[in-house]
């Protein structure tokens, strides 16, 4: 609902969420993780603000959502371009606004946060992966993103790593005691709906999916190559938006068997819920990132998993899923557990177990929750452990 007066947030600890597009969530990762940390916050005594980007050009407007305070911004469409300029808005009004801490999600426009440093607001900023390592870059746009990168690790407050690896990465900038290690988290889904899966013309365990951006380094072509190496009996999901001007997508879309669908990008949770659940197998193609939402959805959801092979998917999934390194390898792997359900039923029962003691929400936020205090804490004169903080969940893959 609008409002055209302002909400206060003098609270003593207010804090104040950006890098997201807004909840609820409709988009990514760190919106379903704004929308558990958000209320989170808020039952702790946070006075909680989302900045919210919009696609209309209506001057900024608030509403509450189950009691958080959401600024809507207008930019106009939604590309890369105007989602600097949201970025670049919501610090402009958090500085008229001044929340005592900001949660910044992403280090893609830090730059723009030296500002707040400047202001004496700190920000804890969760630096993602990274993402001036993706092939789909050019010269510029890497460029600007490793420029980014420095500033996010020298301009924050406190920086969060999502895998140890990021955190790795992270420490040859700037000291260990800056850093603190929190995953992402993973939402267990027990039961879902058989209905949508017939809208898409598939079967319960009839079929694998695939949920990732339809770039390169996600291992798309090669993974629909080696399915559709020969006749499965099964189907491969592809989810995302494939369009026939973009050359990678429709090199992946000449690799594609008749039993490879490719439904676009979906959102709906039942839809996706459902298409999780029911899968007999889910392929992880992604080789740079840190602790990705897709791959522990999955993981949550009971899926038996097929994963790239490197150490980010390694430390995430653990021993118990399986791995490849190519096209290849990819298909001697699908031969093999495709047609072999007890196999895939001992892969399910241990990424589930690690998707529950490894990355459960509950421990996420109240990792967040205690760093957040702590941060705020010092950062307001008040006693502090902040820079002793060892990780606050484990840093090895457990045995499963």
């Amino acid at each position: 609902m609008k409002s055209t007066t302002s909400i206060s947030t003098t609270p003593s600890k207010s804090i104040a969420i950006m890098g997201i597009r807004g909840i609820p969530a409709k988009h990514g990762g760190f919106e379903t993780f704004v929308e558990q940390l958000a209320p989170y916050l808020l039952s702790a005594g946070w006075a909680v603000t989302v900045y919210c980007q919009e696609e209309g050009t209506a001057p900024t407007w608030e509403s509450t959502f189950h009691g958080i305070r959401r600024v809507h911004i207008g930019v106009g469409r939604d590309t890369a371009f105007n989602t600097i300029r949201f970025d670049w808005a919501c610090i402009s009004h958090a500085l008229k606004d001044r929340p005592s801490l900001v949660l910044t999600l992403g280090y893609n426009t830090a730059l723009f946060n030296l500002r707040l440093r400047a202001a004496g607001i700190p920000n804890v900023m969760n630096m993602d992966g990274m993402e001036w390592a993706r092939r789909k870059w050019g010269p510029m746009a890497r460029g600007w993103l490793y420029l980014n990168d420095w500033a996010g690790c020298m301009g924050a407050t406190h920086l969060v790593a999502d895998h140890p690896e990021i955190a790795r990465h992270l420490n040859s900038r700037v000291h260990a005691r800056k850093i603190t290690t929190i995953p992402y988290g993973s939402t267990s889904i027990e039961e879902a709906d058989t209905a949508p899966l017939k809208d898409l013309g598939v079967q319960p365990g009839k079929f694998v999916t695939v949920i990732a951006r339809p770039e390169p380094e996600n291992s798309i072509l090669e993974i629909v190559q080696a399915f559709s190496a020969k006749k499965r009996g099964v189907d491969l999901v592809v989810l995302g938006n494939y369009r026939a001007e973009v050359a990678y997508h429709a090199q992946v879309r000449a690799a594609a068997s008749s039993e490879v669908r490719f439904p676009g990008a979906i959102y709906d949770t039942t839809t996706v819920h459902s298409l999780r659940k029911h899968s007999i197998l889910y392929v992880h193609g992604h080789r740079v990132g840190g602790t990705n939402p897709s791959l522990l959805e999955a993981m949550g959801s009971g899926n038996a998993v097929l994963a790239h092979d490197n150490h980010f998917n390694r430390w995430v999934a653990g021993d118990g899923a399986g791995y490849f390194k190519d096209s290849s390898s990819c298909r001697d792997a699908l031969d093999d557990l495709i047609d072999n359900a007890p196999r895939r039923h001992e892969m399910s029962s241990a990424t589930l177990k690690r998707a529950h003691v490894t990355f459960a929400w509950r421990d996420v936020l109240a990792a967040y929750a205690f760093l957040l205090s702590d941060v705020h804490s010092w950062a307001h004169g008040r006693p502090s452990t902040w820079q002793r903080l060892p990780a606050s969940l484990p840093q090895e893959p457990e045995s499963t």
